[in-house]
């Protein structure tokens, strides 16, 4: 999903930002006004590919690796598990995990991207 709305804003056409500065429009404006239509259909494009893509990782996960507690649970299943057994503060930590764990992903990939 992050690398489908970077491209879709890298598409736009710087001209058409530096116009909108040029008439006065502040950073905000601008993201909200101007870039944000512009690059929505990247946007939304990448959402799906994500909620489909996670589906599928899901099931899979789940049929593959499935579930022997203390042997094979992976986070997913753990964050599923928690929250069916009512669990929900395990399940908002192993989510939280997860979050941060991409997006130090993400830090590195970007931190390696030279292009």
């Amino acid at each position: 999903m992050y690398r489908a709305a970077l491209g879709a804003f890298e598409q736009i056409d710087p001209l058409i930002l530096d116009a909108a500065r040029l008439d006065g429009a502040s950073e905000r404006a601008i993201f909200w006004h101007v870039a944000m239509p512009l690059a929505i259909h990247g946007i939304l494009a990448g959402t799906v590919l994500a909620f489909a893509r996670a589906l599928g990782e899901f099931g899979a996960t789940l049929m593959l690796a499935g579930n022997i507690p203390g042997q094979t649970q992976t986070m997913p299943m753990a964050i599923y598990f928690a929250v069916e057994a009512g669990a929900i503060q395990e399940g908002w930590f192993w989510t939280i995990t997860v979050v941060c764990i991409s997006f130090i992903g993400i830090a590195i990939v970007n931190a390696w991207d030279v292009t």
